[in-house]
């Protein structure tokens, strides 16, 4: 498809907007879409192949690595509400932008959720006719994935190790000074720690890790017949804890690699050669 001529480009902050949107779009497609699939797929009696926890991991995993690489040469491949509150934090990221960032992202994980939704209606109403907390854990996440003994305080908890964990491991990953992957593979390997994540810190909430993955699709759920969507299994409001909880964690995992690695890492490389940019956006 041809180009916009010049004189119609679009503003920058726009640009990046799109590719916000676009980039949380994928990875809630692959995310939200196999969880439909693996739940409500096998649990109407269709062949284990669809899916289980593993399934779900590595889907989510990919989603963000795909997400990523649509997204990052025009906005840094945020993503990711938490993501985008800690660069600005700590890593320059201009203020102006993150309520615009947060509100693209929101969205495409909205506009995903609504096609998962309507792509699995007719296995979602056989399956959980009532549109119940069974089937509310496919869009959005539950203490304990809804059948746990966890309740709000320890899903919160959760929800700060596993963000703190990723921040941790994405400003690593990006710092040019810490000898990041090289050949754009840094949306790869940031999709593997999703991955590690889930298998490891899986259980307890989740594993939103993202306000956007999980705010969008409940929004998304409750309007399309979800009753419960603001509440967990015990009947508690709980989609407050995957909006607040990873903003904390992920501000004090990103804190914590200033603290332990970033600042101890020389300014220039191996022979005294100048660091290659880094992968997030700054100005």
């Amino acid at each position: 498809m041809a180009a916009l001529p010049r004189g119609r480009r679009l503003p920058d902050l726009a640009i990046e907007m799109s590719a916000e949107f676009a980039g949380t779009l994928i990875l809630i497609l692959f995310g939200v879409g196999v969880v439909a699939q693996a739940v409500a797929g096998s649990g109407l009696g269709a062949p284990q192949s669809l899916g289980g926890h593993d399934a779900i991991t590595w889907a989510w995993g990919w989603g963000v690595t795909l997400g990523v690489y649509v997204s990052a040469r025009l906005s840094g491949g945020h993503i990711n509400p938490a993501v985008t509150i800690a660069l600005a934090v700590f890593k320059g990221f201009p203020w102006r932008k993150v309520l615009p960032f947060i509100f693209a992202q929101m969205l495409g994980a909205f506009i995903a959720a609504l096609i998962v939704r309507w792509n699995y209606s007719e296995i979602l109403a056989k399956f959980d006719p009532g549109h119940t907390v069974k089937t509310q854990f496919v869009f959005s996440t539950l203490p304990g994935n809804g059948t746990l003994p966890i309740h709000t305080w320890g899903a919160f908890r959760d929800q700060i190790i596993g963000t703190a964990i990723l921040l941790f491991l994405v400003l690593a990953l990006t710092d040019a000074r810490n000898s990041p992957p090289l050949a754009n593979m840094a949306p790869l390997i940031i999709g593997l720690v999703v991955v590690a994540i889930g298998m490891a810190f899986g259980s307890a909430a989740g594993y939103a890790i993202n306000p956007a993955r999980d705010f969008g699709p409940r929004l998304a759920q409750y309007i399309t017949g979800y009753d419960t969507a603001w509440r967990d299994q015990f009947g508690h409001f709980y989609f407050w804890v995957p909006l607040v909880a990873p903003v904390i964690g992920g501000i004090l995992g990103a804190g914590l690699y200033i603290l332990l690695i970033g600042r101890n890492i020389p300014e220039e490389g191996p022979g005294g050669t100048e660091p290659r940019p880094e992968y997030d956006v700054e100005e």
